[in-house]
């Protein structure tokens, strides 16, 4: 079966969509006119922003020229002084010329937020190439990825991009990557996406070491859903990969875990854009076109299987673990009158990225509006602009904030999580006091070249806010950051108010660990005052934890010169005067109510 099913895994910005479109030009999938960069990815902002944020399957068709693989060019002088050093391809010397080949791959996005889209790809394939750049080296997501990539039972097929930089250290990177891997520097492709050099010879690699799609296992069509989207005309269309029988255009198709029917109105292949060609086989990756009117009917992980062999005993593929939301955070429209269109956006937004979580909520000072959950702060970012974007939204969005639990005892738990993070050697204090300082516990601590790898665990309320920013100033900008969650723990956590002029004031309420209690509420304070505008009686801002008043400060009042038109006489009427003002500031004081207004929060939000 001249079929290979393979991805483009590695780190965030390490070169996975440029390789993708090498791979489409050396195949001549897309015409040389119509060739632009990244251009897999679909979404105005991946474009922009220079990342990938969905996954993106493709076909191509290719028949090799050449008989074995090409050598690489990178050898060293000093080889025989060390031989760990990189020398020829030994991939021998398989013949690769006369067949053609179908080569199905699916693009993936390197962000830690996106690495469930990285473990649904996994499934559909056989094969995978680990990218990784030849001027930072491996990263804590290269790491991440690569272990998702074996426990899905892949081939992993390594290379160097990046190797036309000035700055590269293709050897340096050769060492790290055979170390993780505990191969021979020997196996490692060398390449440039940008320049194509070195890409044909790893995809010839890709042909001659990625098995073919295994043959059926069972006797009736079965298929598995890994990703999905809402199209406005069509309905809901899956991409499938199929692991036995074939399915065809017309066929009565069951999702099988959901037990819900349809017919399949259309199936084809994915090219750049789909394909119709009216039937899917064993090994094949394509789409099916359900007719389904919500995503959630066709949700990604689903067994297909046609309705005529429903009969049987089916035995569901393997799915996947639904993505939980990891980051919650409120969002309002800025005017407070868009409410209706803001729930409209959502839902609509909600059929292309299913990981979005909502419910409604409304505050004081916001009016209605909706608790939104996400995978991470990237996916936060995303969501809002293209809410703002494409639904002509203004928004106002909370700080960012995770789940907290209280038993019937009153005690708290949250999310702990398992950080690994990559850093040079002469970072490693700095890094570890940041970590010391956010409750980190370290676990590990281990050498990759001229590398460290620190393993901790930590509470995910101490890093979801600018806790990366950090890293990437304590270490220059080359230290990485990836994190699963572990579970939920006691937590010494108590509820901190903030209080103006003696009234709660809800939106700036938040759960904190005591030992930090202080210093969050100090810092808290002395913002709102510089925020909260000044009145005609003296307003006391305050944080208070349990009644208890924990910082404090006060804006002094407006005085008016009550003494303005007095010229001359008796000094008591001056002070008769002034004495009237106090007891009328005071009792103002007593009754008085401060408006805020919308933007105090939103600056304090920012802040």
């Amino acid at each position: 079966m001249n079929i290979r099913n393979f991805v483009i895994i590695s780190h965030i910005d390490h070169g996975k969509s440029t390789l993708a479109d090498r791979f489409l030009e050396l195949t001549g999938t897309v015409e040389p006119r119509k060739m632009r960069e990244q251009i897999l990815d679909s979404m105005d902002l991946e474009r922009e922003r220079g990342i990938t944020i969905k996954l993106q399957p493709v076909r191509m068709f290719w028949q090799p020229k050449h008989t074995k693989i090409s050598k690489n060019k990178y050898q060293n002088s000093k080889k025989e002084e060390n031989p760990k050093l990189i020398s020829d391809f030994g991939f021998g010397t398989s013949d690769l010329s006369g067949s053609k080949y179908t080569l199905n791959l699916i693009d993936t996005p390197g962000h830690v937020d996106f690495s469930y889209e990285v473990e649904r790809s996994l499934a559909a394939v056989e094969g995978a190439i680990l990218l990784v750049d030849a001027t930072k080296g491996v990263q804590a997501q290269t790491l991440a990825n690569l272990e998702l990539a074996k426990k899905a039972g892949l081939v992993i097929i390594p290379a160097i991009n990046k190797v036309d930089l000035p700055e590269a250290r293709p050897e340096e990177v050769a060492y790290e990557v055979a170390e993780i891997l505990d191969c021979s520097p020997d196996e490692i492709h060398f390449i440039s996406a940008k320049t194509g050099e070195g890409v044909e010879a790893l995809l010839e690699s890709v042909i001659e070491k990625v098995p073919p799609p295994r043959p059926p296992k069972v006797s009736y069509p079965r298929a598995l859903v890994f990703d999905s989207f809402y199209d406005d005309y069509r309905g809901v269309v899956v991409y499938v990969r199929v692991f036995d029988g074939e399915f065809r255009q017309g066929d009565e198709i069951l999702f099988a875990r959901q037990d819900k029917k349809t017919e399949a109105s259309e199936i084809g292949i994915i090219q750049v854009g789909l394909k119709s060609t009216g039937k899917l086989s064993t090994g094949e990756i394509g789409y099916i076109v359900t007719g389904f009117k919500e995503v959630r009917e066709a949700r990604v992980g689903e067994t297909i299987i046609k309705c005529q062999s429903a009969s049987l005993p089916a035995e569901l593929l393997p799915g996947y673990k639904e993505p939980q939301p990891m980051v919650f955070a409120e969002v309002y429209s800025a005017s407070g009158e868009n409410y209706q269109k803001l729930r409209d956006a959502l839902q609509k937004l909600r059929l292309s990225d299913s990981s979005i979580s909502y419910e409604p909520v409304s505050s004081k000072a916001f009016g209605f509006g909706f608790r939104l959950g996400f995978l991470g702060l990237l996916h936060l970012e995303i969501v809002k602009e293209r809410l703002e974007r494409e639904y002509d939204l203004e928004l106002i969005v909370t700080t960012p904030t995770v789940n907290i639990k209280k038993d019937k005892e009153g005690n708290y738990y949250e999310p702990w999580v398992k950080a690994e993070i990559i850093l040079p050697k002469d970072c490693i204090g700095a890094v570890i006091g940041l970590l010391e300082m956010r409750r980190g516990v370290q676990q590990n601590l281990r050498h990759l070249d001229e590398k460290v790898i620190l393993e901790y665990e930590i509470p995910l309320s101490e890093i979801i806010v600018d806790f990366y920013d950090q890293i990437k100033s304590v270490t220059k900008g080359y230290g990485s950051l990836n994190y699963e969650v572990i579970g939920w723990r006691e937590s010494d956590l108590v509820e901190l108010d903030i209080l103006i002029a003696g009234e709660k004031v809800e939106a700036f309420s938040r759960m904190v660990y005591r030992g930090f209690v202080e210093r969050i509420a100090r810092r808290t304070v002395e913002k709102l005052k510089e925020f909260v505008p000044r009145q005609n009686f003296e307003v006391k801002i305050q944080a208070a934890v349990g009644g208890r008043i924990v910082a404090a400060e006060r804006i002094a009042p407006y005085r008016k010169d009550v003494t303005e038109k007095l010229y001359g006489g008796d000094v008591t009427r001056k002070k008769k005067l002034l004495e009237k003002q106090k007891k009328g500031k005071k009792k103002m004081a007593k009754i008085g109510r401060v408006d805020l207004p919308t933007d105090v929060f939103v600056k304090l939000l920012k802040y």
